[in-house]
């Protein structure tokens, strides 16, 4: 695709808005035209001052996410909105859960180097696939291991990490504030738990223990589904391990308990003290720490009104017109979207499938690959590949902003996100001096807002070491809130004040103290089973499921069974099988695996939609409901039947 011009739609739709659910135009054979950019972008100014003059601005609603990671391609975006008062994207796809729990801990998304698992004496990989998503944790972690460190894996199934663990606890899905909990009871009991160092750097009271006296192993058991030994062996291996790194993922935030799981998490070794050693504390993301002045690449000076923010996890309401997702405004007319493939990533797909195919949405689409959201496009822009663009891009594995400069050229017309929005903003007749810059020009301008050294000097080691003094780091001199003390007592209000989020639920019901939320999605006689949609090793996100070679690692879609339960539907392994719930339905293949839950099953891997059989695929089954406390998409929650295909 990237080697041509861009594409329009032969037969565009024209005249007054139809229904909200009115079929899109035909696909198929010679649906499409090529046109020049000049005429692409013409359009696409013209189509969004329509939009602008007959239902205002906020009806126009740039959408991105992070397929092009780096921040001049992913956030240049933010300009065009900015200047042209379109409706915000409220962020919480990915780390609307995770981020909250973290903070509401330390204060700060930041942690230990990650480099310091390769010298800790026992690393804890928590609720992360690392083999598949995080090659640099299991490189640091497996250095660990040759010095004979101890690796845990905690996660929901036997997955290629636990495969290289000592100790692996597979958990029913949503129950890891349970293990936590009774960890830490586990250390107050055991006298494991470092007194004075909560004295001094947390605000462990006696109401906190006295709720942590009825979150025994015993009761954990029931909840997790392990047993009493390895709840205590677990416990017993962090408390008197010292050096203990807690590399917290993001795969367990993925409940709708996802923020309440992540900090029970985090408490562990605030109990233990593990923060005062090297090699020890805790690690999430460095996303708090990296100083950057972002005001010139996002627009920040420009903005026009104050837009209402729209949940991107909620595209799918948002685009079906429901009232609560629009905030009481007008619906979403026009869009353009980069770095994401929402027709296939989103969650409830049903409802987002059908907004897409919306007659009165002009929806353009700048891309690499002719994804499933480009097909249900109007206009498709050609896109470069990171190789082909200037840009910096950051990391949550480590310490350093990289600089990565254009090293080959862009096949045919592909243009970069950066010169797309400029170009679009030029057309709207937008005169401000940040439409005329070169995507180099803003690395540039990044760099010295942020104090960093000029690029020219950056370009000589091709990075900014952000690393924290390793005191600073660990918090030695106190956490990140006002009285230097982590938090077992979350104080979400803060939480939410500090990185601008908005409450998804009343916070009266949020628990007081880290704890077990039981608000996870219910099985019942007709949905039995929990459903968690992983990451596979060659579908790291939607983009690899366009690739040859990715495609024949994955193969076709399936679902992991435990062997008990298939044998009690008359499953066999290979057999078709479709999984369900109210949300929809989806045909796959059924694997079995029992190194799994009973009642759990396992879908690796975001395939296209269209390599199901029935042309649906797994996000139909995800609930698109924001989850507590800040918003944020539970993929990895919900509750479904399974039964062989006829």
């Amino acid at each position: 695709m990237r080697k041509g011009r861009p594409l329009r739609r032969a037969h565009p739709p024209s005249g007054t808005p139809a229904a909200p659910d009115a079929p899109r135009r035909p696909q198929g054979e010679g649906q499409w035209q090529r046109i020049s950019w000049d005429e692409a972008l013409d359009e696409i100014a013209s189509k969004f001052l329509a939009v602008e003059q007959i239902h205002g601005a906020e009806s126009v609603w740039p959408y991105f996410y992070a397929g092009t990671m780096g921040h001049v391609q992913r956030d240049g975006i933010e300009r065009l909105r900015a200047v042209r008062g379109y409706s915000h994207q409220y962020d919480t796809i990915c780390t609307g859960l995770s981020w909250p729990g973290y903070i509401a801990g330390t204060g700060l998304l930041g942690g230990v180097n990650p480099e310091q698992m390769a010298e800790a004496d026992c690393v804890v990989i928590w609720g992360t696939n690392a083999v598949h998503t995080q090659v640099n944790v299991m490189t640091h972690a497996m250095r660990g291991k040759r010095r004979g460190a101890k690796i845990v894996v905690i996660d929901i199934y036997r997955n290629a990490t636990m495969e290289q663990a000592d100790m692996g606890l597979v958990l029913r899905p949503g129950t890891d504030g349970a293990l936590a909990v009774a960890v830490m009871h586990v250390l107050l009991r055991d006298g494991l738990a470092d007194r004075e160092y909560m004295s001094k750097f947390t605000d462990f009271s006696p109401k906190f223990e006295s709720h942590l006296q009825t979150r025994t192993p015993q009761w954990a058991a029931e909840i997790t589904g392990l047993s009493v030994a390895e709840i205590e062996a677990f416990a017993h291996l962090v408390g008197k391990t010292k050096r203990t790194f807690f590399r917290l993922g993001y795969g367990f935030s993925r409940q709708r308990n996802g923020a309440t799981a992540v900090h029970a998490a985090l408490c562990i070794p605030a109990m233990t003290g593990a923060w005062q050693h090297r090699g020890g504390g805790a690690f999430h993301s460095n996303s708090g720490t990296w100083g950057l002045d972002k005001s010139q690449l996002e627009g920040t000076g420009l903005q026009k009104g104050q837009p209402r923010a729209l949940d991107m996890s909620e595209i799918g309401p948002v685009l079906t017109g429901d009232s609560k997702a629009l905030q009481g405004g007008k619906p979403v007319y026009a869009m353009i979207v980069q770095n994401t493939n929402p027709a296939t990533v989103a969650p409830d797909q049903t409802l987002v499938r059908r907004g897409l195919l919306r007659e009165d949405l002009f929806l353009v689409v700048h891309e690499q690959f002719m994804t499933e959201t480009a097909e249900l496009a109007d206009i498709v822009l050609p896109a470069t590949m990171f190789l082909e663009h200037n840009d910096y891009y950051t990391r949550g594995g480590h310490t350093r902003v990289l600089y990565g400069p254009a090293v080959v050229e862009r096949p045919g017309e592909a243009w970069s996100n950066h010169e797309v929005i400029n170009a679009i903003a030029q057309r709207l007749r937008q005169t401000e001096a940040t439409f005329a810059t070169t995507d180099r020009d803003v690395v540039a301008d990044t760099f010295a807002r942020s104090g960093f050294p000029a690029l020219e000097e950056v370009e000589q080691t091709g990075y900014v070491d952000k690393e924290r003094p390793d005191d600073v780091a660990r918090f030695a001199h106190g956490f990140a809130w006002p009285d230097g003390r982590f938090r077992f007592k979350p104080d979400w209000q803060a939480v939410a004040d500090k990185k601008g989020y908005r409450w998804s639920c009343d916070p009266a019901i949020m628990p007081p103290f880290a704890d077990h939320w039981d608000v996870t999605e219910k099985t019942d006689a007709e949905h039995p089973f929990k459903l968690a949609t992983s990451p596979a090793r060659a579908f790291l996100n939607s983009s690899f499921n366009q690739t040859p070679g990715s495609l024949k690692r994955e193969g076709e879609p399936s679902v992991f069974i435990r062997i008990e339960d298939a044998v009690r539907l008359d499953i066999v392994e290979g057999d078709a099988v479709i999984v369900g719930n109210r949300r929809g339905s989806v045909e796959l293949t059924a694997r079995l695996h029992n190194g799994l839950a009973q009642g759990v099953l396992i879908a690796e891997g975001l395939h296209r939609n269209k390599a199901h059989r029935g042309g649906r695929g797994i996000n139909m089954l995800t609930s698109a409901e924001p989850a507590p406390p800040f918003g944020g998409a539970a993929f990895h929650d919900a509750a479904v039947w399974i039964r062989k295909a006829l």
